[in-house]
Formats: C-alpha cells, sequence, structure tokens
C-alpha cells in the first residue's frame, strides 16, 4: 500500500498503525502548500481536496480521510488489535474518531496553525479549547487508553494533541490528555514514526528559506 503524507500532518498516524502492525509501505511525499508531489505532478490528481492522508490499497483503490483509513489499516492487520471487532466498543472507536477529526483537528488546530487565519479566526478557536480538553480530561482520568485498550484513536488522538506546541496551547492543565499522548509517543513505533517525520518536517522547512 501507498501513503500520501506530509511531514507531521495528521497522515503520521496512518504511518506510526503500519509501524504498530509491522508492514512496511510506500510513502510518497507531499508539499501540501504547492499541492505537488516530489516529482513535480499535481497531487489534486489525486486528491481533489489536495490534503493528505491518502491512502492506495493494494488494489489500487483511493482512500481519503483518517476515519477511513485509520480503521481500514487496522481491519487489514487484525493480530495487532489496533481497534475492536465490532459491537459498543467499535461504535464509541467511531465515535472518538470522529470526535477528533472535528472538534480537535478541523475545529481547533487547524484555525491556530494556519497562517492565513486572522485574529478573530484564531481567538474564536481558542475560546474553544478548555471545553473540548476537558472532554477528554474527564474521560481519561481514570483510565489509560481513550478505548478498552490502545487503538487507532490513540494513536490519531497523539499526532494532533502533539500540534499544541507549535500553536502555543498548554496542555498542562489536563494532565490526563497529557498524558496519553506521552505513552502513545514513548512506544517504539510511535518514537520511530515521530522522530522520522520531525527530520522530513526540519528538512522541508529548510529547503522553504533557500
Amino acid at each position: 500500500m501507498d501513503l500520501y503524507f506530509s511531514p507531521m500532518a495528521c497522515s503520521l498516524a496512518t504511518r506510526i498503525a503500519f509501524y504498530e502492525a509491522g508492514y512496511e509501505a510506500q510513502y510518497i511525499q507531499v508539499d501540501t502548500k504547492r499541492k505537488q508531489l516530489q516529482d513535480g505532478s499535481d497531487f489534486f490528481a489525486i486528491n481533489p481536496l489536495g490534503q493528505v492522508p491518502v491512502l492506495r490499497t493494494d488494489d489500487g483503490s483511493l482512500l481519503f480521510e483518517n476515519s477511513a483509513i485509520l480503521p481500514y489499516v487496522a481491519d487489514r492487520f487484525p493480530a495487532a488489535k489496533l481497534a475492536p471487532v465490532d459491537g459498543l466498543e467499535r461504535a464509541r472507536l467511531h465515535q472518538w474518531l470522529g470526535f477528533i477529526g472535528t472538534e480537535l483537528h478541523k475545529a481547533l488546530f487547524v484555525p491556530l496553525l494556519d497562517e492565513k487565519a486572522n485574529d478573530d479566526v484564531k481567538r474564536y478557536a481558542r475560546e474553544h479549547v478548555a471545553r473540548r480538553m476537558q472532554m477528554l480530561q474527564a474521560h481519561l482520568a481514570a483510565r489509560e487508553w481513550m478505548l478498552e485498550r490502545f487503538s487507532i484513536v490513540d494513536i490519531y488522538l497523539a499526532v494532533v494533541l502533539n500540534w499544541a506546541r507549535y500553536c502555543d496551547v498548554d496542555l498542562a492543565p489536563w494532565p490526563a490528555a497529557l498524558g496519553l499522548m506521552k505513552r502513545v509517543m514513548a512506544r517504539p513505533a510511535a518514537a520511530r514514526g515521530f522522530e522520522e517525520e520531525l527530520a522530513l518536517f526540519r528538512a522541508e522547512l529548510a529547503r522553504q528559506r533557500v
């Protein structure tokens, strides 16, 4: 399978899921500012929205959105036990993937990280940080992971919460959520993914300065 990714973007969650499963995918880096692949080809031809992640499956099909890609990867590698199979726990997996994708990723961090977002937009996003983070804090106060065991939900959440350092959001008031992020990042698969993509991210920034 091929993963179209941008360093330190939300596509990192799928890379970590692959590493947790012991699968070596092909990784295709995307310049999301220019909407190009490294060979200069048009990324809009792959995803009309120009966003990562995009997963090309073994049969050539394209999947968009973390909420589809992460469960697909988990189901492809059941031995890794990255997602519950069915029942209420499976429903809760989709609940939390939706929460992370909409309430945290898109509603909070996208405007806070967007260089083009004006001060009013950023102020509006910051006003909603506490309520959403408190929901996580309450859920995690007496548990180690978002579901009954480690899953793709924890991976996605850790990747998104890691962005807080880049937009001056202090996670210290929510120690349970901060603790989950640290536990995920301490896992060998996640540590490998973060280290590799941080190096690519820094290299990309250096190229942009030239």
